[in-house]
Order: C-alpha cells, then structure tokens, then sequence
C-alpha cells in the first residue's frame, strides 16, 4: 500500500470516514439543500447511491441563480438478478413512491432509481430492506453486484450459480454497521466496527465479478476483475474456470489507460473457488495504486506485476494452485429471446427492454415528461407488472438489460402469452435482430460523467443503420452495438463489434472489431465524428459485409478478416494500429 502522504484524496475520505459514516447523516438532515456535503458523495456510492443533478435544466437553474437540480440515482443489490414477482412489484412500487416512475435495468443485473430527492433515500432504502434487498456495495470501492448467467441449459447448474453468486456476494459484501445504522434507523451495536476482508481504507476501486456458464456469455464474464467460467460434467457444476483483470474503463486521450478481457490462469474446484476469489480481492486490496485512480483497477495491478506474481500470492496466502483450465466455447454475448425451455420442462420467457428503460410510454412516445422516448402508446411498465402479478416463478434480469419471467409451467404459459400478446410486449418478434442486439449506457440527463447521449440517442442511429443493413440484405443479422456516453464503459462499449463512445455533443469515437461473443475488444476507427461522418463511414462497410461475408461470419470478425482494423489481442495493444489506415 502506499505511503499515506501519497494517497489519492478518496483514500483519505475513506480513512477518516469512520467506516463510511462521514457526515451522511448530517447531510440528510439538512433540509437547506438537495444536496450532500462533497466528501460524502464518494461514501454514498458504497450505500448503492450517486449525487447528480439534472442536465437539461442545469443552465437554467444557473442563470436563476438557484443550485443545480440535485436528485439521485440508486442501484440495488441483487446476486444474480433474480427477483420474485412479490418483489418486483415492490420494486415497481418503490419507483413510483421515491423515484420518477421508471425503472432502468443495469448492465449488471440489478434495478436502478432516477431523480430520487434526498427525503426519500432512507423511506426507498427501508422500503427495499423489508423485502430481503438492500443497495449495500452496488456501488463504491467494493465488490459490486455479483453476475450470473440467466440462460444456462441445464436447469440445475442455474439453481447452482444463482447460490454461488449469493454466496460470493455476502461474503464479499462490507460489514460496517453505518448502513443498518443510517438508513435502517438501528441502533448502534456499542461494538466496535471492524471491515475483516477490507480494512479501513476498503479497495482501490471498484471490483466486478460474473459468472457464465457456457456456450451463453450473456454476462459478458471476460470484462470483469474475476469471471468465472462453469465447469459442467455429466450435467453437474464441478468447478470454474478462472478468469482474472478485465475492466471496460479508459479515458480519452491517456493512453496509459485501456480497456482488458480477463485472462484465465486456471481451474479452481468448487471446494476452492470461494477461498480462490477472496485471495484475488486481497490481492488487489494490498497491491491496488491507491495514488492514481485511473490506474488503480485489478487489471492494472496484473499487467504491472505479472500473472505469475498473482500465481505466487495465491500459493503464498491461501496455499492455491489451480489445476489447469478445462475446455469450454461461447456462442454470443446476448440473449436469446422469447421462449426457452430447459432441462426440467420448465419454460422461460425472455422479453427485450430497449437500453433498459422500464416505464410507460405516452402516444407520442415520451416518458417522465419527455426524458425518455420509446415506442408510441407502450404501455411497458404496466405490463411487466400484469406478468409479476400472475407469475409463479422467479424474474431474472440479464446483463443485456433484459427480463426473463422463468420457471413457467406448461398450464400457466397461455395467461403469460396473452399479457404478452395484449400489451404488445417483445418477445424477439417485434423488434429487427439489430435493435435486440445494441445496448447503450443512461448518459444524459442524469449522468454527471456523459460528454454525450447515449440512452436517448441510440435507437434513433439504430434505426438508420437497420434501413443500410437491410437495404444492403443483411437486415436480419444480429450486429453486437454498443454506446456509451463516457469512455468508462457502462454499456460495455469495447465489446461491441460496433462501439460507439462519446467525445462530446453529437460526436463519438467509432470502434469496430470486437467479437461476437465477448472474447475479443474492439478497436479505435475514427475519433470524434458526428451522425453524418457515422452513416459514411458505415454504410459501405456494412455493403461490404453484406457481399463479402463467409457463411455465418459475424461483422466484428469479419473487419478483421478483410484488413479494415487491426485486432485487438490484449488491453495493452488497444491503442496501437488504430484506424483504417494502419490496419494490418
């Protein structure tokens, strides 16, 4: 760890917190402003909670000379995504009563609350608290929610990873009393409070861990600081591949910052993968940079120090050394939707959310006062809550902001298909392949970090590159889009065969090259170009696709194949041989 002097000022935020208390619940109690004190709002993300304020109004609020419209946004906890319709509908509720009436599903399997004012985080919080779900760790220098696939074949091995993600999560989780103590309203222990796994100071930042079960990548397990890849034999879950340092960040123009895929160093058998993953975090706990933020994740500490050195650390503290890794193949990144069923004869209906956003849209296809736009007259948000109503099993988010209602028994699917068929939901049928395959970031109006749209621009580009794709008759091709309104890549934007990663108002970095099943990252093709330069740039590509393809050859592998960028082999080379003209 580094010398105190040298910390970044976060660390010294967290070293003086008192385990995270800071002045959180002065702040609340200030009813003077909508906001919290500044050193607080990096003790909030450990509580699940961002302070933003509304962009669209920021300037107005300026020339007024009133404070920024604060709100916040809060992002629950929730190992695997998996809900009950009893709590889903809770969770629907939540948002109506505390938030602005929508709901957004995450990259990560879990809900998040927008322009939630300050007086309703502790109602919201207890609320949630009362139906087994907190927001403890869903942000903050921690372990963040824990992924897991929604779409394994064998319905067993689900049952299993769910447990495993749930397990991985509590142990992982902080144990401080401040969260029961400020927003559950529990009285101290009288104990003294003590973090066993991560000390004061907690980690250098964040920390992502998924589980996927192949051939489904559907959680995207290569871009996160430990994925774990099940091991399945004669249809039982005998252990995980272990894959170690991916992480989507970067930032524009500092090379010294990248995009990684998690490598795998082995095979850890069940009766080791939780003492396997603990000693990986205390890795990164003790060696993570606790002077440079941007250069403090796991993926950094593995290429500074070697694989080897994480080889030794694991033989050193925890006497590990995994056996080698199994053989294993993914198919995709994405979900299949509509009706699935697995082993057992359960079915399972997978319903594509756009970009995530749950809420109703009015015939002109706005939402919360025109902040949100989707389809004219789709009544989402009251249908998802007709089917928890009647649903019998679990609701599984996915990390493609998806929802699955699973564990459907033949005799109930027809009252399912009817709410389906009533409200117009899209079961895969609606949509084109390209629209169920793109997936962007929330950006603009809330996002303090967004340099551009993302949420409320994407459908519209999609729409314009359906018509080239289509005229080009590739229209039913299934292209991986992704955008992000930031380089810190939310949507996971460097694993998309198509990304799109924002620079400023209307104009992004174009990226092309990554495949289709998560396995390999994109690369850099043209910088800082608006809609105009995106269609020019794209169209003839997608014509070439189209004429040039070999059979079943996905677009990111094809622009590797023919030279029109180069691949990308590992986060270190992200930035070399970028654009066309230098393209291998």
């Amino acid at each position: 760890m580094s010398d105190t002097k040298n910390l970044s000022p976060v660390e010294h935020i967290k070293l003086a917190s008192n385990y995270l208390r800071g002045t959180i619940a002065d702040g609340l109690a200030d009813e003077l402003t909508a906001s919290i004190a500044e050193d607080d709002t990096q003790l909030t993300k450990f509580y699940g909670f961002y302070q933003q304020d509304d962009r669209d109004i920021r300037a107005e609020r300026k020339a007024s000379k009133l404070e920024p419209h604060y709100q916040f946004m809060l992002r629950l906890r929730l190992p695997a995504g998996v809900v009950t319709g009893e709590q889903y509908l809770e969770i629907d509720r939540l948002a109506h009563e505390y938030a602005n009436g929508t709901l957004r599903l995450t990259t990560r399997q879990t809900f998040q609350y927008h322009h939630v004012a300050k007086k309703h985080l502790r109602p919201l919080l207890q609320d949630a608290y009362r139906i087994g779900v907190d927001a403890r760790g869903a942000c903050g220098d921690v372990n963040r929610n824990v992924m897991a696939s929604a779409f394994p074949e064998k319905s067993a091995v689900h049952t299993a990873i769910h447990e495993w993600s749930t397990k991985i999560s509590e142990h992982l989780a902080w144990k401080s009393r401040a969260y029961e103590e400020i927003f559950l309203e529990q009285k101290p222990s009288g104990e003294e409070d003590h973090e066993p796994l991560y000390g004061k100071s907690y980690l250098p930042r964040k920390f992502k861990i998924a589980i996927a079960v192949p051939p489904e990548n559907d959680v995207d397990v290569f871009a996160n600081d430990i994925g774990l890849i099940a091991i399945v034999d004669d249809g039982e879950l005998i252990g995980f591949n272990v894959a170690i340092g991916g992480g989507m960040g970067t930032t524009h123009g500092e090379p010294a910052t990248y995009p990684r895929l998690g490598t795998v160093i082995g095979f850890a058998p069940l009766d080791q993968t939780l003492e396997t993953v603990e000693t990986l975090v205390t890795i990164q706990r003790d060696y993570g940079d606790r002077e440079n933020r941007k250069h403090a994740r796991f993926k950094y500490t593995i290429d500074d120090h070697g694989l080897d050195f994480i080889h030794e650390q694991l033989a050193e503290r925890a006497d590990i050394k995994l056996e080698t890794a199994r053989d294993y193949h993914f198919d995709r990144n994405g979900d299949p939707l509509g009706w699935q069923q697995s082993d057992n004869g359960a079915w399972h209906l997978t319903v594509f959310i756009e970009n995530g956003r749950i809420a109703d849209f009015d015939d002109k296809g706005l939402a919360h006062h025109g902040q949100y736009h989707g389809r004219p007259g789709y009544k989402l948000m009251t249908a998802l809550r007709e089917l928890a109503k009647v649903h019998k099993g679990t609701i599984r988010l996915t990390g493609n902001h998806n929802i699955v209602f699973a564990d459907v028994a033949e005799a109930d699917k027809s009252a399912i298909e009817d709410i389906v068929e009533h409200y117009g939901l899209d079961d895969g049928r609606e949509a084109s392949p390209l629209r169920h395959a793109s997936m962007s970031c929330v950006a603009f109006p809330t996002c303090g970090l967004a340099m551009a749209e993302s949420e409320r621009y994407l459908p519209e580009l999609v729409d314009k590159l359906q018509g080239v794709a289509t005229d080009a008759g590739v229209g039913d091709v299934p292209i991986v889009i992704r955008m992000t309104g930031c380089p810190n890549g939310c949507a996971r934007p460097f694993l998309g065969e198509i990304g799109f990663v924002g620079k400023a108002p209307g104009k992004y970095n174009l990226y092309l090259g990554a495949a289709f099943d998560g396995s390999r990252l994109n690369k850099l093709y043209r910088e800082n170009i608006g809609e105009d330069e995106i269609l020019a740039e794209l169209t003839p590509l997608i014509e070439r696709f189209a004429a040039e393809r070999e059979d079943g050859e996905h677009f990111g592998d094809f622009v590797i194949r023919t030279g029109v960028i180069a691949a990308t082999t590992e986060g270190r080379n992200f930035h070399d041989n970028v654009g066309p003209a230098q393209a291998a």
